[in-house]
């Protein structure tokens, strides 16, 4: 009896250690898919070969352990020290590669592979543990193997609601996935101290719990300091210093400064230049506010910079609809010199919703002015926001008579999605498109597209820096070297936008 529930209690105390090391396995995992959204746009692609990959990975590993399995305890400690290193540093090792080297997703699948090797392994090595050690009798083998999936598939589930819930938004992506090592380690030495040290001999549990240790401290030490280390690498991505940084749940926010030159920048790209933004956001803004507006509906526009210019209009109330509230909180401090504190006027209301499921909800009011300020389709998350769907939600809410205007990328250096954009707006329901493109020195010709009557300032328009009704008409004429382009409009069945930006620059 004193066997039977000694047994019992090693059995518990193995499962909840397996638990956590399949927390620790899936966050590594979820690091990489965030990473593929941070640093390469995280498109359908990306995506597909980290999962489907990690699963391939997965029934590898299981199958190259096979002829260790003769050694599981050994090997099993092993495997979480090496896996424990690999997968807590992945973030900050390719976060590394990609600020010195560039974007890769070759790199991206191969830490995905090894990660995946690694896990994988685990349970076959376990199973041989609890079959042939001393945590259970042979007769309760069948149960055990069902009760260890269990918790592997249990502590799967903690890490992945650890992951976006916990550990990102307060840990951030490096030193989440840090922390995920940190316990992975802590993990695997507990079992080496409890369950596995009878059946190891003397020498090979202190060689192996050393190892435990060097690898919890070397995790400990990054932890440390890998702000300081990101800090220095993120500065090699920008030619100008970093003055704010955060990653959100949603993406990685970046301010730099030289003299009066504020940028923005989320996943890495350029969002404003303040010294030349006046271009775009009038652009943007003033030729879908007609005459007698009352209300205007920002969608993304998350800087503030749209709503600055709209304020212009004394009458105008304003609902801006964006997704990240980190950005909303970077526009009202880090940015206010620009948005001139847009966001905290009386006449803004700020909704922190998803766009798509915003306008799907309905019981909204309608508007006379909706502009749709969204970064570049560059994935089939965004891409969804440039779909037929999408657009004919947005047209539902105008009033009659009423101006939407969406940004729609470089009209010189991506036509195609310049004119995917202008085919998908007629698509949903737009009688009339005015296709118009400007000229911003940070990012070169620059398109929208207005669903409109006709392209005009309103008689009483603020005076502005840049654009005139002059400047308007000339924004509508295209040179011969880009003339427009007869294609099928982009829809949540056929995302063709991603693939029109994925095709680069001309």
């Amino acid at each position: 009896m004193p066997y039977v529930a000694e047994s019992r209690r090693w059995r518990v105390l193995l499962l909840i250690s397996v638990a956590v090391c399949a927390a620790s396995g899936l966050v590594y995992e979820l690091a990489l898919l965030t990473l593929a959204t941070s640093l390469n746009g995280g498109g359908v692609v990306e995506t597909s070969l980290i999962v489907a990959g990690y699963v391939a990975a997965l029934g590898f590993g299981a199958f190259c352990v096979q002829p260790l399995l003769r050694w599981p305890a050994q090997t099993f400690l092993a495997v979480e020290t090496v896996l424990g290193l690999a997968g807590g540093t992945s973030a900050l090792l390719l976060y590394i590669f990609f600020a010195n080297i560039g974007q890769s997703v070759t790199v991206l699948v191969m830490a995905t592979a090894v990660s995946g090797i690694l896990v994988g392994a685990e349970v076959p090595l376990l199973m041989t543990l609890i079959q042939q050690g001393r945590t259970a009798d042979a007769r309760a083998a069948g149960e055990q193997v069902a009760t260890l999936n269990a918790a592997d598939y249990f502590g799967a589930l903690v890490g992945g609601l650890a992951w976006p819930f916990l550990l990102l938004p307060a840990l951030g992506l490096v030193r989440g996935t840090l922390a995920a090592g940190l316990l992975n380690i802590a993990a695997a030495l507990f079992i080496a101290l409890v369950l596995l040290r009878t059946l190891m001999s003397a020498r090979t549990f202190w060689i192996q719990s050393a190892a435990l240790m060097c690898a919890a401290t070397a995790l400990i030490t990054l932890l440390i300091r890998s702000e300081g280390i990101v800090e220095t690498a993120r500065q090699a991505l920008y030619a100008d210093p970093v003055v704010f940084s955060q990653q959100s749940a949603y993406q990685d926010i970046v301010v730099t400064q030289r003299g009066t030159d504020r940028r923005l920048f989320l996943n890495g790209g350029l969002q404003y230049s303040s010294r030349d933004e006046h271009r775009y956001t009038e652009s943007l803004v003033h030729p879908a506010v007609p005459e007698n507006a009352r209300n205007a509906l920002i969608i993304g526009g998350g800087d503030g910079l749209a709503a600055r210019d709209l304020l212009r209009y004394p009458d105008l109330a304003i609902t801006q609809v964006e997704l990240d509230p980190a950005v909303i909180e970077v526009a009202r401090h880090q940015l206010r010199a620009d948005n001139l504190g847009a966001l905290d006027d009386p006449r803004v209301t700020v909704l922190i919703d998803d766009a798509f499921t915003w306008l799907r909800s309905g019981g909204h009011p309608s508007y006379d002015t909706v502009i749709i300020d969204l970064p570049d389709p560059d994935s089939a998350t965004l891409a969804r926001l440039y779909s037929t769907e999408f657009y004919g939600m947005a047209l539902r809410t105008l009033n009659p008579g009423g101006r939407m205007v969406v940004q729609a990328s470089s009209a010189y250096s991506t036509p195609e999605v310049f004119w995917r954009v202008n085919a998908t707006v007629r698509d949903a329901g737009c009688e009339h498109t005015i296709p118009y493109h400007t000229h911003v020195p940070t990012f070169g010709d620059w398109g929208f597209v207005l669903c409109a009557n006709e392209a005009t300032l309103r008689a009483d328009a603020p005076e502005l820096r840049y654009l005139d009704q002059d400047v308007l008409d000339a924004a509508t004429v295209f040179g011969k070297d880009n003339r427009p382009l007869n294609l099928e409009p982009s829809t949540l069945e056929h995302p063709r936008i991603v693939d029109d930006l994925r095709k680069g620059y001309r």
